[in-house]
């Protein structure tokens, strides 16, 4: 397995549990806190924390997840080692551009002695 399947697929965990966490929530107050008996001013075994909990778990699932992503793309950067194009490179490349000579040169046109002014009846 290389490094970057390991880090797609903590990817894919830590988006889950942010899922999950944020679909605990609730933002009018009757989230998980409140399932408990939470929403007033009892606190059974810590059940008003579970707000902070909460909140704090998201952030640092988000942060996890922006981290996870960053290292992720350094990964799949140095598995494939060089990033230049080969065309950059020159060695390979062939630069010389065909000529386009017609086959058959025109003769020259003589001029003619014809005045421009002259109208013709």
């Amino acid at each position: 397995m290389s490094t970057f399947t390991i880090f797609l697929i903590l990817i894919i965990i830590v988006c889950l549990l942010l899922v999950l966490v944020i679909m605990v929530q609730n933002p009018k107050g009757g989230g998980l806190s409140s399932s408990f008996g939470g929403g007033g001013n009892q606190v059974v075994g810590g059940v008003k924390k579970t707000g902070d909990f909460l909140d704090k778990s998201t952030w640092t699932l988000a942060t996890l997840l922006i981290v996870l992503i960053l290292l992720s793309n350094v990964s799949l950067k140095g598995s494939y080692g060089q990033a230049d194009s080969k065309l950059l490179q020159g060695d390979d490349t062939e630069t010389t551009i065909p000529e386009t000579v017609p086959e058959e040169i025109p003769e020259q046109v003589p001029a003619t002695d014809v005045d421009p002014t002259d109208t013709l009846n």
